[in-house]
């Protein structure tokens, strides 16, 4: 054998043990290859789920919105609280009020940080809207626990959620946080104070008044009609000021 075949033959056993290490290295990093993958679609699918729960919930499909933000809850090691957040705030949108403090409540325990901010708000409302419910059922000492256990909820907001940098994270950024709260507080005071004091007994004059002869069914009409306009008044008034006695809608 010439010195021409000895260099081709150790050439040739050179490529071979490249390929061999090629060839091992590539099986060796598949794993990580394929965990790279697996991340990149999760967060892909994470996104897409997401952008889905909202916009069903901004055309009032909240039973799509709530299908989608379950989707968001298999694997999701980034952002735990925003798939049981999404659904609460679904099941609130369809009035699926006791499922959707559930959810929330589970979102709250999830959260970090200023992640807790939008978790609270939607809670609270949520707790309010409950209060509304059991008032309007009559169960006033049921309907003023609600309304206490949401002002809690609200006064004990942290102080940074009304922070700019809360703001900029706001899930509705044309809705403030630090106003959202303040109306939240002052409407959920007034609602237990009224509570409360629908809940106190009457006094031997008040008793004396319903006792008097009625007024004719002239003057009550007249009174009806007075108050009808007033009740228009005063809801056209609250559709231009959130901070109104109506509940804001959970976001």
């Amino acid at each position: 054998m010439t010195a021409h075949d000895d260099t081709a033959a150790a050439l040739l056993r050179s490529h071979r043990r490249r390929r061999r290490i090629r060839r091992w290295v590539a099986i060796g990093t598949l794993p990580l290859t394929l965990a790279a993958l697996l991340v990149v679609g999760k967060i892909l699918s994470m996104y897409a789920f997401a952008h889905q729960s909202i916009t069903s919930y901004v055309v009032d499909d909240f039973a799509g919105s709530e299908s989608a933000a379950r989707g968001q809850e298999f694997l999701n090691w980034f952002e735990p609280y925003k798939a049981p957040y999404n659904i609460g705030t679904a099941l609130a949108g369809a009035e699926e009020l006791p499922a959707a403090r559930a959810e929330l409540e589970r979102a709250l325990d999830l959260a970090t940080g200023l992640e807790v901010c939008a978790v609270r708000i939607n809670l609270a409302l949520v707790v309010e809207r409950m209060g509304d419910a059991a008032r309007a059922d009559g169960d006033g000492a049921a309907a003023a626990e609600l309304y206490g256990e949401a002002l809690t909820l609200t006064v004990e907001t942290p102080e940074e959620c009304r922070s700019e940098e809360a703001q900029q994270q706001s899930p509705d950024p044309q809705r403030d946080m630090s106003d959202t709260l303040d109306g939240a507080e002052d409407r959920l005071k007034q609602k237990q104070q009224e509570q409360e004091q629908e809940q106190q007994p009457q006094e031997p004059e008040e008793q004396e008044q319903e006792e008097q002869p009625q007024p004719s069914d002239d003057k009550l009409q007249d009174l009806q009609d007075k108050l009808n306009q007033g009740t228009q008044e005063r809801d056209q008034q609250q559709g231009d000021d959130p901070g109104g006695s109506g509940t804001d809608k959970p976001w």
